[in-house]
């Protein structure tokens, strides 16, 4: 049994059920998939809060599970150190289990098409022709290829052909680059008031009823397909309506043109 004595906690006594949940360090490392090194270098930098102590030994509850998942998930979206602990910080110190989880069922990708790494010479190989520096920044302002930090490109495949047919067509960077930041301005509101949904309306329901996280997790995932095409019905209805009122607006401009001529 690891002696993990740094930091430690003396918590009160826990019911059984609560201490038969219990971990070892060496548990925990086998559930969560990171290093001793990982896990105590992120409980020194406070993202998980310091093991449990009974007696001489270390011990890790549910929470320190949720947090640690929570945190590999932030890294797989390519959160910094700092980002994950901003993000954290914004999650209560009480939070339970089951609330962190929610968290992670948020961040998980919202389109099966998960984005394919690749070298400059595989893309292009990809896509049969030569990139310009201007060619990549027109399809990483539209959400098609992104430079990763290694140098290597990550490419949403399913829309790369709709790219390349964008540049074919003269498309213009600028268009592309305004584009993404009126998806990106929205998306931010959209993504906010969902969250808030899934946790002040969803949640308490499942939560009362004793379903567990992985209940909520079906939910979202099913739930998410319609979201999408909800998001792109409603686009397609408020473009509808934009035109109604410039056919409109103009018609009633039309009028008094022709009389002051």
């Amino acid at each position: 049994m690891d002696e993990d004595k740094g930091g430690d906690v003396e918590g009160p006594e826990s019911p059984v059920d609560a201490v038969r949940e219990l971990l070892t360090l060496d548990e925990l490392t086998n559930r969560v998939g990171m290093s001793v090194r990982n896990i105590r270098f992120y409980t020194t930098k406070g993202l998980v809060p310091p093991p449990i102590r009974r007696g001489r030994s270390g011990y890790y509850s549910p929470d320190h599970v949720a947090r640690l998942e929570l945190v590999q998930e932030l890294q797989a979206h390519g959160f910094t150190l700092s980002a994950i602990e901003k993000y954290l910080a914004g999650i209560p110190t009480d939070a339970s289990p089951e609330d962190i989880a929610l968290h992670r069922t948020m961040l998980a990708p919202w389109q099966a098409d998960v984005p394919v790494e690749m070298s400059r010479a595989e893309l292009e190989k990809r896509t049969g022709r030569s990139l310009t520096e201007d060619d990549l920044a027109t399809l990483a302002a539209l959400g098609i290829v992104f430079r990763t930090k290694r140098g290597r490109y990550e490419v949403a495949v399913s829309q790369l052909s709709v790219g390349l047919g964008l540049l074919d067509l003269g498309f213009p960077m600028e268009a592309a680059i305004a584009a993404g930041e009126v998806y990106a301005e929205h998306g931010r509101q959209i993504a906010k008031e969902l969250n808030e949904l899934f946790r002040t309306v969803v949640w308490p329901v499942y939560k009362e009823s004793g379903a567990p996280p992985q209940k909520l997790r079906e939910v979202v995932e099913r739930l998410k397909p319609l979201s999408i095409a909800s998001l792109v019905a409603a686009y397609e209805a408020a473009m509808d309506e934009t035109r109604r009122e410039e056919i409109a607006a103009r018609s009633r401009r039309t009028p008094r043109s022709r009389t002051q001529d």
